[in-house]
């Protein structure tokens, strides 16, 4: 049965969050997914975004897919990951409260990789770490535009994905970030940060992960 879409809003602490939610008929976990960037045209529909959320569904995730403050008909404006770290949470007590204590995968690309290390740090000091992480494109270091992040340290089986021809957020960054947690880095070759052409280099990464 082709899963169901719909778009729910949620109330933050600072405003509305639009939410996507992707959901099989019975779901096995709930995977909440993050678009990177807003101030550079992020939002839920990012391609990455998308073909994560897809790939997570196939696997049986009932797959939340946020818009981050300011961005679609979610309120409020950026907070550079504070706020929105407090918005994932929110997004999370709702999407239990809907399909109760499922397991749960957090995924996010470039600036959502970012949040999604401090929502598993936070879930994690709560005791309630997730099952587990992909991180694809993750902001780390200083990147283009002048930013830099300071992004937490993760569990070892979290899955690392990024672009050997990445410009925005080089490779170097990563790697200097996962070298000290001895975190391994699957690397595409070729593909930048928005992995033109490689959308489906990454659905195969995730399959294989699971073991599908």
């Amino acid at each position: 049965m082709k899963p169901s879409t719909r778009t729910i809003a949620i109330d933050g602490p600072a405003g509305v969050i639009e939410t996507r939610v992707d959901s099989p008929e019975n779901p096995l976990g709930i995977a909440l997914v993050c678009h990177p960037h807003p101030l550079f045209g992020g939002t839920n529909e990012n391609k990455v975004v998308r073909t994560v959320a897809n790939t997570l569904t196939r696997l049986g995730y009932a797959v939340f897919s946020p818009n981050f403050r300011g961005t679609g008909a979610s309120e409020s404006v950026h907070d550079e990951g504070r706020g929105e770290t407090e918005d994932m949470l929110v997004v999370l007590d709702e999407a239990r409260r809907a399909f109760g204590e499922l397991p749960v995968v957090l995924a996010g690309f470039s600036f959502g990789a970012y949040v999604q290390s401090r929502v598993a740090e936070a879930l994690a000091n709560a005791g309630q770490p997730a099952r587990r992480l992909i991180l694809i494109g993750t902001a780390a270091g200083h990147v283009e535009g002048a930013r830099h992040y300071a992004t937490a340290a993760v569990a070892k089986n979290t899955l690392v994905i990024h672009g050997s021809a990445d410009t925005t957020v080089p490779l170097s960054n990563v790697l200097a970030w996962a070298e000290p947690l001895d975190l391994p880095v699957v690397v595409i070759p070729g593909a930048d940060h928005f992995f033109h052409r490689k959308l489906h280099v990454i659905r195969d990464i995730i399959l294989r992960a699971w073991g599908d």
